[in-house]
């Protein structure tokens, strides 16, 4: 599907997200009984994102830039088993762990970590997962991180439906006043277990979902990443190295790669990055129609989209980036918030 194609397609799904329509399917009627048989053989090798233990990473990070009086900056993080770091032994192996270390070094100011992701979650349980977040005794976070998406394709959730779930809890958290960061859906296409023609499906419908998620946000107000490459092409090309011991969900060393993606938008969102506003033509960035931007994001891992201009006669305009990634390593141990 060419990308012009694919700006079509997430434009009348987030269209329908918007104003309530049912909206098209990712896939054809005819390929949908096909994915679902597959699926069901897939699970039975890779599970279904859901049960497993997943280390606890709450607390504080970054110790060492400790100010007396001054309070910690607040991340949170919702959505699935991979906002949640399932797949990993240690804590500091976690994406919220390493992006709350990541941000604390770029800040030069502890972190405090609060995570509600739920392995298994589809976008329907974001709104009780922004209510936790929200209705809590603690402030409010200063960003918050989502990653959602992948157990809306597997469970054949209209895409519709999961894009009106994921901007409205967008809409919800900055109206609140945090900032948003939301990793799209990664392409399900690389699951080692996944065979033909299942994965041209699934890769399929992971970008569309992908490019139709990245409209929703950035109409809310957020900013996305694309996520492609934490099941995507470095993954199939090093499957043994950045797959976790039941081929599903990611190891240490891929949601290292994920959160080295991330963390320049986060530290961005912010004010915290050195931000060279203006596109840099050599690495293909640029304003584009919203539509457009999220469709180009989707074919490549690392692409931020955020909002740049006004609606014109074209709809609404983004600004497309390739930034440049930071090196992330493991994440020191956590010391509990109080």
């Amino acid at each position: 599907m060419t990308s012009m194609s694919r700006a079509r397609v997430a434009r009348r799904i987030a269209a329908g997200a918007a104003y309530g329509g049912g909206g098209a399917g990712l896939v054809g009627a005819a390929a949908v009984g096909l994915l679902l048989a597959e699926l069901r053989l897939a699970r039975r090798h890779v599970g279904n994102g859901s049960g497993g233990r997943v280390p606890t990473a709450q607390g504080v990070y970054g110790h060492a830039y400790d100010v007396p009086g001054e309070p910690p900056l607040r991340l949170a993080m919702l959505g699935d088993s991979t906002a949640a770091g399932q797949g990993v032994h240690r804590a500091g192996q976690t994406p919220g762990a390493l992006l709350a270390s990541g941000l604390a070094a770029v800040a030069e100011r502890p972190v405090e970590l609060r995570n509600v992701a739920l392995p298994g979650a589809q976008s329907d349980d974001l709104d009780r997962q922004v209510a936790l977040v929200l209705s809590s005794a603690d402030p409010l976070p200063d960003i918050c991180v989502i990653m959602i998406g992948a157990n809306d394709v597997t469970h054949r959730m209209p895409p519709t439906r999961s894009v009106r779930h994921l901007s409205a809890a967008v809409r919800r958290l900055r109206t609140a006043g945090a900032e948003v960061v939301v990793g799209t859906c990664p392409d399900l296409g690389t699951i080692e277990p996944v065979q033909q023609p299942l994965r041209w499906l699934a890769r399929r419908a992971s970008r569309q979902l992908a490019a139709a998620q990245t409209i929703g946000v950035v109409e809310q107000g957020g900013r996305t990443v694309s996520l492609g490459d934490l099941l995507g092409p470095e993954f199939e090309a090093n499957p043994r190295e950045l797959f976790g011991p039941d081929n599903y969900h990611p190891s240490a060393e891929g949601y290292a790669t994920a959160a080295m993606a991330v963390l320049p938008t986060v530290c961005a969102a912010l004010g915290l990055w050195p931000d060279e506003e203006r596109p840099d033509a050599s690495r293909r960035e640029g304003f584009l129609p919203v539509a457009r931007a999220a469709a180009e994001a989707a074919s490549e891992a690392g692409t931020e989209v955020t909002a740049a201009m006004p609606t014109g006669p074209r709809g609404p305009w983004a600004l497309l980036k390739r930034r440049r990634r930071r090196r992330v390593t493991e994440a020191e141990p956590a010391r509990p918030s109080l």
